[in-house]
């Protein structure tokens, strides 16, 4: 990978939906963290493009508002008055030539002003349905292929809807940009515990020699929220919890956690062992459906309202806010090793972590009680807490030799002087920087949604009474019966 503390070349950010929650929530204070840090470059502009009447003081007092509410320190006045003037609202209709013609003539005004050089990023915070009709005019209008510069185009989730509406997006976008200026956003992928995952198992020979079915039971890959759907009714209602969570972030922890030993540490190189993890899962069938799935929706609990009671959400909704499944990763390192997925909304605590559970050692009795040791584990957290602990058995202090849990546990953003990164700087300052390694390449989508559509194609037909688990509660009866049958159960902290 490329080291991101390098000042990358002076640009033109251009903001598509700049009047939306990810560009107030996430965009805008990451560059600002980022112009704090010195990590951009004197030229850097941003064009904020939305739809709405603004003056490009009253966007700046509103982005200096949510700032205050988003960043987990105090805004520095000094820097954000520095920062500001690089913010210019632009006022354009994303479906209309006309605007794009006074958006290039800004841009090359920025170029000659400020040194930016025709080099562009154009980010699609908006809807999808504008995805491509944004593409199409800017390479129409000639934005997007400058041969004596660069442009790239960074793409928001969802990338589709299913495997042919992506197949379909992919094909019309291909037709108009090259692969390399294509930047497929899943943000996960930008979290710091995400990309310790290859330090962990390619850094430390204690792991990747045990990384593999003779020596790991199974894996489990745990992502809850505590939060219900907020004001995204109308979107969340058509895409749910398989769409939203189990196709990309979920698929994407996956991957790093299986994939081979790249041959270096290059964007292409990682991408390919991904897409490899992708190609060997195990996909559904009517058959083993009841097995391998269990689905959700949470009802009403203790000063929460019910899915269905939510805003822009149809009473009889039939969305999903929770999935469990059960799948396998059919290859020679993985054969035989189950891997249990639990994601959901509205449950008892907020967390993401991966844990992976290694076979316990056969019964030793040449001392009581050895035999009665727990097998060790890895758990690897991701969020709100950032870190990982390692379970072993040592014998407690005594003259009797009795077994006890002994945890290492590694805090990453107690350890870290100062804030750990957040995703979207990292992103944004990969993407300038042309790292690739932290983006979805096309084929990794194409068999995450084969995968997707397998499981949807299994159960067609196949009717749910929702809500089926209480706000605020650990999920569905059947999801704690999909691990149990197997003897094993799902892993919650302070075990």
């Amino acid at each position: 990978m490329q080291n991101s503390n390098t000042i990358p070349e002076s640009c033109i950010f251009t903001i598509f939906g700049a009047t939306g929650d990810l560009t107030k929530r996430k965009l805008i204070p990451a560059a600002f963290t980022l112009f704090e840090q010195g990590l951009l470059p004197d030229g850097f502009k941003i064009i904020a493009i939305g739809r709405r009447d603004k003056t490009r003081e009253s966007y700046r007092g509103e982005m200096e508002a949510f700032m205050k509410d988003t960043l987990k320190r105090e805004v520095n006045q000094k820097m954000w008055s520095k920062f500001k003037d690089s913010i210019i609202y632009f006022k354009m209709n994303f479906t209309e030539d006309d605007g794009y013609i006074l958006l290039n003539a800004l841009s090359v005004e920025i170029d000659k002003d400020f040194g930016t050089e025709g080099n562009r990023i154009y980010y699609l915070a908006t809807a999808p349905e504008f995805f491509e009709i944004i593409i199409k005019k800017l390479h129409h209008n000639g934005m997007v292929n400058n041969k004596e510069s660069w442009q790239r185009v960074m793409i928001e989730k969802p990338f589709g809807s299913d495997l042919k509406t992506a197949t379909e997006l992919n094909t019309n976008i291909s037709g108009l940009l090259d692969e390399d200026k294509i930047f497929r956003i899943d943000h996960y992928l930008g979290k710091e515990m995400l990309q310790n995952i290859l330090s962990l198992r390619f850094g430390n020979s204690i792991f990747e020699p045990l990384w593999n079915h003779n020596y790991i039971d199974h894996i489990q890959i745990i992502s809850t929220e505590t939060l219900g759907i907020g004001n995204r009714g109308g979107y969340y209602d058509h895409t749910g919890i398989i769409k939203d969570m189990l196709q990309n972030h979920i698929l994407q922890m996956l991957t790093l956690i299986a994939m081979e030993p790249p041959v270096n540490l290059k964007a292409e190189s990682i991408r390919d062992e991904k897409v490899k993890v992708l190609q060997a899962l195990r996909p559904f069938s009517k058959d083993t459906l009841n097995e391998t799935v269990a689905t959700g929706q949470y009802g009403a609990g203790p000063g929460m309202q019910a899915y269905q009671e939510e805003e822009r959400v149809p009473k009889t909704s039939d969305t999903d806010t929770f999935i469990a499944v059960k799948t396998c990763i059919d290859n020679f390192r993985w054969g035989g090793v189950p891997i249990y997925i639990f994601a959901g909304k509205r449950m008892a605590q907020k967390t993401t972590k991966i844990i992976i559970r290694f076979k316990k050692l056969p019964g030793i009795n040449f001392y009581e009680g050895f035999s009665d040791t727990e097998a060790n584990v890895l758990v690897i957290r991701i969020q709100p807490d950032e870190g990982l602990f390692f379970r072993i058995n040592a014998k407690n202090p005594g003259n009797d030799f009795s077994i006890s849990n002994v945890d290492l546990d590694y805090c990453q953003d107690c350890g870290y002087e100062g804030n750990s990164p957040e995703a979207y700087e990292r992103l944004i300052l990969e993407a300038i920087n042309n790292n690739k390694a932290l983006f979805t390449r096309w084929d990794e989508l194409e068999y995450s949604w084969k995968f997707i559509d397998s499981l949807y194609s299994a159960r067609a037909g196949t009717k749910i009474e929702y809500p089926n688990y209480e706000a605020g509660s650990t999920g569905p009866k059947k999801a704690h019966e999909l691990i149990e049958q197997d003897g094993r159960k799902w892993w919650s902290e302070g075990e």
